[in-house]
């Protein structure tokens, strides 16, 4: 089975044409995801054919798990079948099929190279139901059309900012240095928390100016990886609705930036770029 590992900032993930192909993708995700004794990746995506779009998509994470949306994914995907020919060649506009919806990709060129993928990643949720979040209605501290809810964990309070990307994100803003936090530790107990029977993802934020953001990330059936697109846009609806920034921002993530635009009404757009690895055949 023939595949090609991309990635984003940091963000990899390993590419499968998978059109008329059957396997048990999940189980199949935990053992190529392996960064020992597989090809090492965040995530395998897949690339289908669609009726309502250009491509379909499934990414499975890590553990097995099937994701909702995952913004790097749908960026190196979109590099991947512009690399491959499997669009135009001059084509500005691809859609992509994903379980949360269509999702709209531009692709930026500089001659007849994709420079930068900027794509649509819907509107952000803030109803308990849609990230879903599980809490008592006197624990909501709403901050205009966002839920915050605090959480103490192994002896720290968090305070955390709720929205759905398409898929759950928990956005937690410090002053301190990211260097300085304990991700690892307290990453698999916020995902865990049994405020989330979906689990979330868990960002951590440091503002460094009202267009500029370092951010950390613990992903959902991942761990902690380089970046997190869906995260990145999370963080920056967030913030702008906190007050700290402006209605664009760059995210400094540890594997590379991202750019996150929103009007603070419609959807939230997300560019930055995607990249080839490799390619190899993995033996069945």
């Amino acid at each position: 089975m023939y595949f090609t590992k991309m990635q984003g900032a940091g963000n990899d993930f390993v590419m499968i044409e998978a059109i008329n192909m059957k396997r048990d993708w999940s189980k199949l995700a935990t053992v190529m995801c392996d960064r020992h004794f597989g090809i090492g990746s965040d995530g395998v995506i897949l690339v289908l054919s669609s009726k309502k779009a250009d491509f379909r998509m499934r990414m499975f994470n890590p553990d097995g798990s099937e994701a909702e949306a995952c913004g790097n994914g749908i960026r190196c995907l979109v590099r991947y079948v512009a690399d491959t020919g499997l669009i135009d060649p001059k084509a500005k506009e691809v859609t992509i099929e994903t379980l949360v919806g269509i999702r709209k990709a531009r692709l930026l060129r500089k001659g007849s190279k994709v420079t930068e993928v900027q794509i649509s990643m819907g509107k952000p949720r803030f109803e308990m139901k849609e990230i879903p979040a599980q809490i008592k209605p006197e624990e909501i501290v709403p901050v205009k059309s966002m839920i915050t809810h605090k959480i103490k964990i192994d002896s720290r309070e968090l305070v955390l900012n709720l929205v759905s990307i398409g898929n759950p994100h928990a956005v937690y803003f410090t002053s301190e240095p990211l260097a300085s936090f304990p991700l690892t530790q307290l990453g698999p107990m916020v995902e865990h928390h049994p405020v989330f029977p979906a689990r979330t993802n868990f960002e951590v934020a440091r503002i460094a100016s009202h267009n500029q953001i370092e951010v950390m990330v613990w992903e959902r059936g991942a761990g902690e990886t380089l970046a997190c697109g869906s995260g990145a846009c999370a963080v920056a609806v967030a913030a702008q609705l906190q007050g700290y920034t402006d209605n664009k921002v760059d995210i400094t993530l540890p594997g590379g930036a991202l750019t996150v635009q929103w009007d603070g009404t419609n959807e939230v757009l997300l560019s930055g770029p995607a990249d080839k690895v490799f390619s190899g055949e993995w033996p069945e």
